[in-house]
C-alpha cells in the first residue's frame, strides 16, 4: 500500500445518506476530507437497493474532489453487505467503512472481493481500501489483529452502537468512550494506521462538539466522523497547527538536520534542548500544515 494513502490528511469524515440526491450532489461543497457515503444504518430496509445504486452512479458520474468512502452493510451479519459491495466496488471508491467489525475474517472476506474487482477492472492493485469500524466489545477484543489486515488503513469508533453494547448512556464528559478509545488509538498506532473518532450527534451543540474534538485530539486520533456541515469547520481549525507553531517546528526540523550533517552534538532551539521526539512531533506539525496547504516559507536559526 502506498504510504500516502496510510498517512493522507483525514481531519473530517462526513456522512451521507446515500438515498438523497440532494446530498450527495451537495456533499462536495463542504470541504470535508473524505465523504462517507452510508448505504448502513441512515437506510431503511425498503431503501436499502435504491440506495446502493444511487451511491455507486454518483461515483462513476460525480467528480469529487475529496477522499470518497462507502459504509457498506455487515457482509456476514445482514442479507444486504456482499449486494453492496458488488454493485460498488467497481465505481472504484476510496475506501469501504465496514461497521461492527469483530474479526479479522470479515475483513479478509471484503479484501478478497476488492483484490477479485481490481484485477478484473484493471484498477491498481491498492486502488480500494478499508477503514474497520469498532462498534461492540466483542470488535475491541479483536482491534489489534484488525488493525494489522493489509487492507485496512484505519480503525474508527461507532459510538453509538458500543455505548448500547455497554448497557450506559452519552454523556458529556466521554468518560463512556475512555477506554475504548485508548485500546482504538494504541491498536492504531501498533498497526502504523490512523484512527477516527466516532460522531458527536447533538448537532446544535457546538460548545460541546468542541470541547470533544479538543480532547480526542489531545489522545492522538486523527481525526473525527461528523453529521452535519457546520461540524467541519470547527474539526480544521482545532486539528490546523498554528503560525507559531508552524514556525517552531521548521525551525527545530532545519537546526536539527545542519547538525546532522555537520555532526554537532547537543543542539537547543529557543533555549531548549532538541531530542529525537520533539524531532518526531516537528515533523507531524509540518506534515500537517503541507496538507492543509498553509505552510508557505521556511527558516533556521541555529542556537549555539
Amino acid at each position: 500500500m502506498n504510504q500516502d494513502v496510510k498517512s493522507r490528511l483525514r481531519r473530517t469524515m462526513m456522512f451521507v445518506p446515500g438515498n438523497s440526491p440532494k446530498m450527495i450532489n451537495n456533499a462536495d461543497l463542504y470541504g470535508a476530507d473524505t465523504i462517507m457515503f452510508d448505504v448502513e444504518d441512515s437506510i431503511a430496509v425498503s431503501q436499502k437497493d435504491a440506495a446502493r445504486l444511487m451511491v455507486k452512479y454518483a461515483l462513476e458520474a460525480i467528480p469529487f474532489s475529496c477522499e470518497t468512502a462507502v459504509r457498506v452493510n455487515h457482509v456476514t451479519q445482514t442479507p444486504f453487505g456482499i449486494d453492496d459491495l458488488k454493485a460498488i466496488l467497481p465505481s472504484k471508491p476510496d475506501l469501504i467503512r465496514l461497521p461492527k467489525t469483530e474479526s479479522v475474517d470479515e475483513v479478509r472476506l471484503v479484501t478478497k472481493m476488492i483484490k477479485e474487482v481490481e484485477q478484473r477492472e484493471g484498477f491498481p492493485e491498492g486502488s480500494i481500501n478499508i477503514i474497520c469500524a469498532i462498534e461492540s466489545v466483542r470488535g475491541l477484543y479483536e482491534v489489534r489483529a484488525i488493525a494489522k489486515e493489509p487492507r485496512v488503513i484505519a480503525i474508527a469508533l461507532g459510538g453509538e452502537d458500543f455505548i448500547a453494547d455497554l448497557r450506559t448512556q452519552r454523556t458529556q464528559r466521554g468518560i463512556e468512550f475512555y477506554h475504548a478509545r485508548s485500546e482504538i488509538l494504541m491498536a492504531a498506532r501498533d498497526a502504523g494506521i490512523q484512527a477516527m473518532d466516532t460522531v458527536y450527534a447533538d448537532v446544535a451543540n457546538l460548545e460541546g462538539f468542541r470541547q470533544e474534538v479538543t480532547d480526542i485530539k489531545d489522545m492522538g486520533f486523527d481525526g473525527k466522523s461528523v453529521v452535519h456541515p457546520t461540524q467541519i469547520g470547527i474539526v480544521h481549525e482545532i486539528y490546523t497547527p498554528t503560525e507559531k507553531q508552524i514556525a517552531h517546528a521548521v525551525k527545530v526540523l532545519a537546526c536539527y538536520k545542519d547538525a546532522v550533517e555537520n555532526n554537532k552534538g547537543v543542539i537547543t532551539v529557543d533555549g531548549k534542548m532538541i531530542d529525537g521526539p520533539i524531532v518526531v512531533r516537528a515533523e507531524r506539525i509540518v506534515a500537517q500544515a503541507k496538507a492543509a496547504g498553509i505552510l508557505t516559507e521556511e527558516g533556521c536559526k541555529d542556537e549555539k
